[in-house]
């Protein structure tokens, strides 16, 4: 209604967060499923030379089935995005803001410092995601309670060397999927799915997402593989909404224990609670509310939403940045489970 924001100001705004739902109805397939390779925080996967690979803190790792990750190399940064050329060039982004690919650092504008997905298209361009211009990729917690929407989105043509900025004043951009005409970027602290053509002018393909969405990933007969790393919750909608509280919170509590979304869950005694969180005779109710989840949406080739998979509140498989598909097998990366998980045996019922 026209009159609802004169009213709010008496009334206060109403917290409203979008229900599991549809496509997002709840399951737990995520901790049904097995672990591929145990890993610490393993971040953003890509295919390599026929091989699945993944960033784990300053190192690359190789993984394989029935093996332990092999580092394939080490590097002086913390690894935040990867993509592999179609000329099969491994494209590093690392938390120092610096470019590597195939190995030889790539000169990039001032004003990246924030690399937080890379995407090759079919002709060659490369894609970059700058999350945001304030923070490296481990201060995103604070871009979002900053409110932040400094992220941009750049391009590098096909045989170039130098980065254009195709569009600005995102909301932590933090996946890509390019397409013929554009690509489409994940929107975290908004919540949705934007396609950018390479013009600048962009469009909502898909809007109120039920947590944070992170990478986007190619699947087999068209669509894409979406990560959302965490939920949203009322409660953090509500301290997003009041900055007095949000401001003292981040000046004065250490921020692993700032009301905000986390990776994982229920690690230390003071991490801020909610009752419906709290374990009861040793039980940790799976729809409770939480900081931390685990979800993988199958999206078609118009980012709609077909299915997903979970690992609930009482889960452990949290905190997923990343799935990719290979050989038509679909692998996610729990980073606050500390694992690489195989999809490939769920079922369709189970989603159903």
């Amino acid at each position: 209604m026209i009159f609802d924001p004169i009213l709010d100001i008496f009334r206060g705004k109403a917290v409203t967060i979008p229900p599991l739902d549809g496509a997002f109805r709840p399951n737990t397939s995520l901790d049904d499923a097995d672990i591929f390779a145990t890993l610490s925080e393993p971040d953003n996967l890509a295919v390599w030379n026929g091989n699945l690979i993944a960033g784990s803190g300053s190192a690359l790792f190789r993984i394989a089935a029935d093996s332990e990750p092999v580092v394939v190399e080490t590097l002086q940064s913390p690894v935040t995005a990867l993509a592999v050329s179609p000329a099969a060039e491994l494209t590093v982004g690392m938390e120092n803001g610096k470019l590597l690919i195939a190995g030889k650092e790539n000169p990039l504008p001032g004003e990246i410092g924030c690399i937080t997905a890379l995407a090759y298209g079919e002709d060659g361009a490369l894609w970059l995601a700058n999350g945001s211009a304030n923070y490296a990729p481990s201060g995103w917690s604070a871009d979002l309670m900053q409110k932040g929407s400094s992220g941009s989105l750049w391009k590098r043509e096909a045989g170039g060397r130098e980065f254009k900025k195709i569009a600005g004043h995102i909301a932590y951009p933090y996946g890509l999927h390019p397409t013929k005409d554009g690509v489409f970027v994940s929107e975290s602290w908004s919540h949705r799915i934007l396609h950018v053509d390479g013009s600048g002018n962009r469009k909502t393909v898909l809007d109120h997402l039920p947590g944070y969405p992170a990478r986007l990933s190619q699947a087999a007969g068209g669509g894409a593989w979406l990560a959302l790393f965490a939920p949203r919750n009322r409660l953090i909608e509500f301290v997003l909404q009041e900055s007095r509280y949000r401001l003292d919170m981040m000046a004065e509590v250490p921020r692993e224990y700032w009301i905000a979304p986390a990776l994982a869950s229920n690690r230390s005694f003071l991490e801020p609670l909610q009752c419906g969180g709290i374990k009861t005779m040793g039980i940790h109710k799976p729809w409770s509310p939480s900081r931390s989840y685990g979800l993988v949406v199958r999206l078609d080739a118009a980012m709609r939403p077909l299915h997903s998979l979970h690992s609930r509140a009482n889960g452990d498989r949290h905190g997923i940045c990343s799935a990719v598909e290979m050989n038509g097998q679909v692998y996610a990366a729990s980073k606050g489970g500390d694992c690489v998980l195989s999809l490939s045996g769920i079922s369709q019922e189970a989603l159903a």
